[in-house]
């Protein structure tokens, strides 16, 4: 049975997650141990909260690396299983690669943090915008490309397309494709994610990627930006800084996975917001979730 490793991004965060794993699994309280050594004070973050300090970029990145893995290690662990193939979206391609050995998880947790804060540095407060337009993705790069400072940041499902940029520019162009008939929806962001005014934390980060040790892939990571499989550490650095500012082709990172042969997509880490989009990319396909130890211990194929 080829499985297919989904690891969740930024929104899918909740207090207390992978603590239930922490107390009952080894391999996730190892993880959890772990990433209170690198990053102090970060897991009282998830088991206490506030809820406010935790959702705040450059916290929550390193706290969806930590509980995703901790349900994936317990996991693999119970089941003794592993995926042919996994892909992450914008934050969890890092927990995609950690758990395909290609980054530890140290330096996974440490570039996230510095990813977080770069990011949420990036644009003053209130520059930026993003909003969620529903309709034809053609539609949505036809207008996008006439206007400056706005761009598809995140290709989520057929009909679901994440703008980003400049706040003008965002709602301008909001503004034309309701009168086209489509629906847009302002999002609550802290940033304008994967857009060009994330140039500056791509250019920070890069050196930090570049430097970090890589280990080679036990299975390939398909990338957010090129939806194509990776298989040599040597491409990640330059990926994942391209992410930064780039488009994550989610729908087209899924219909890849299918067409590589995957048989069952399996979301690791709290919520189901991955699966849910899966479904709606590939009606017939199957999905699982592993986040809580009672999903680990019921896992079946």
């Amino acid at each position: 049975m080829k499985i297919a490793a989904l690891f969740p991004g930024q929104g899918s965060h909740a207090l207390g997650m992978g603590t239930d794993l922490a107390a009952a699994a080894p391999p996730a309280r190892q993880v959890f141990d772990q990433a209170e050594a690198t990053l102090p004070g970060l897991l009282a973050l998830i088991e206490h909260g506030p809820l406010d300090a935790l959702t705040l970029t450059a916290n929550q990145q390193p706290a969806l690396v930590t509980a995703s893995l901790a349900a994936y290690r317990a996991w693999q662990e119970h089941t003794g299983l592993l995926p042919f193939a996994a892909a992450g979206h914008s934050l969890g391609e890092y927990s995609a690669h950690v758990a395909a050995g290609t980054l530890s998880l140290p330096d996974a947790l440490r570039l996230t943090r510095r990813r977080g804060e770069l990011m949420q540095a990036a644009v003053p407060v209130g520059a930026g915008a993003m909003a969620a337009i529903m309709g034809d993705p053609a539609a949505v790069e036809e207008v996008c490309s006439a206007l400056e400072g706005v761009q598809p940041a995140n290709y989520n499902a057929p009909t679901q397309t994440v703008i980003s940029g400049e706040k003008a520019a965002v709602e301008e162009a909001s503004a034309q494709l309701k009168a086209r008939g489509l629906k847009a929806i302002p999002l609550k962001v802290s940033a304008p994610f994967h857009c060009t005014l994330m140039r500056p934390a791509a250019e920070a980060l890069a050196p930090d990627l570049q430097a970090a040790p890589l280990g080679q892939l036990h299975f390939p990571v398909v990338a957010n930006v090129n939806a194509r499989a990776v298989t040599d550490a040597r491409e990640v650095p330059p990926l994942l800084t391209e992410q930064i500012t780039g488009s994550v082709r989610w729908v087209q990172s899924v219909r890849h996975l299918a067409e590589m042969g995957a048989e069952v997509f399996v979301e690791f880490g709290p919520g189901t917001v991955l699966t849910g989009l899966v479904k709606r990319i590939l009606p017939e396909a199957r999905t699982l979730n592993v986040g809580t130890l009672a999903q680990v211990q019921e896992f079946s194929l």
